[in-house]
């Protein structure tokens, strides 16, 4: 049986409804304003915030947890996604900080990536990831890495490895090391290349949001190319 999750604020919601999420209940402080918000932002769905349940802030707060700036929130059971491998999967090597973690989770959304994949004890499911992520972990898989056997190659990124050149195939696995401790062992054992990203000399690092930016960045300008 597939989880309920929370979705927090109106980008949530919008994400998760635009990718074909039944969000039920939808809920807000305040209709109209909802409304507003998706006549700007989200045209495509006033239909559904139209819909939407008007609650006072004290219930909002029971369901939620907290009160939002956006006065929206919704649940929506997790979906079950197939991975898609005509696209690179991002593999996140035992990520650490969820907010950055959820942010990734943008990012391939973003770029098309066939999903990300994750090592490590941390939940990529876990609220505050689906914060990050501001609800598009809808618009993508999103798993736990049942083990590190991929039929494609698996890329993996660290400053010391070969500078990035040339196309990715799209059937790559690029993984990720965590900010503080890099690629584990496994991971590096697995690869079948570790590259890294171009950088300015004396700075140590990129943000992982980042460095996953750029890995997909170069797989999409390689392939229009």
């Amino acid at each position: 049986m597939l989880a309920t999750v929370l979705l927090e604020g109106f980008h949530a919601v919008k994400h998760a409804l635009r990718f074909g999420a039944a969000v039920h209940p939808l809920l807000t402080t305040d209709l109209s304003a909802a409304i507003s918000l998706a006549e700007t932002h989200a045209p495509d769905l006033v239909e559904q915030f139209k819909g939407a349940t008007e609650v006072d802030q004290a219930h909002f707060k029971i369901r939620v947890g907290r009160t939002h700036p956006t006065g929206v929130a919704g649940f929506a059971d997790q979906p079950n996604l197939p991975f898609d491998r005509g696209t690179p999967v991002v593999l996140l090597d035992n990520p650490r900080n969820l907010g950055n973690f959820g942010a990734t989770i943008r990012v391939a959304a973003g770029l098309d990536a066939g999903g990300v994949i994750s090592t490590g004890d941390v939940d990529p499911w876990h609220p505050n990831v689906l914060r990050g992520s501001a609800g598009l972990h809808f618009a993508l898989p999103v798993a736990k890495a049942e083990n590190l056997d991929f039929a494609g190659e698996l890329i993996a990124f660290d400053a010391d490895g070969d500078l990035l050149r040339g196309p990715i195939p799209d059937d790559a696995v690029l993984a990720f090391g965590s900010e503080r401790h890099g690629l584990s062992p496994e991971v590096r054992e697995k690869a079948t290349r570790i590259v890294r990203l171009p950088m300015r000399e004396k700075v140590s690092s990129y943000n992982l949001t980042t460095s996953v930016a750029m890995g997909l960045y170069h797989w999409v300008i390689h392939r229009a190319s």
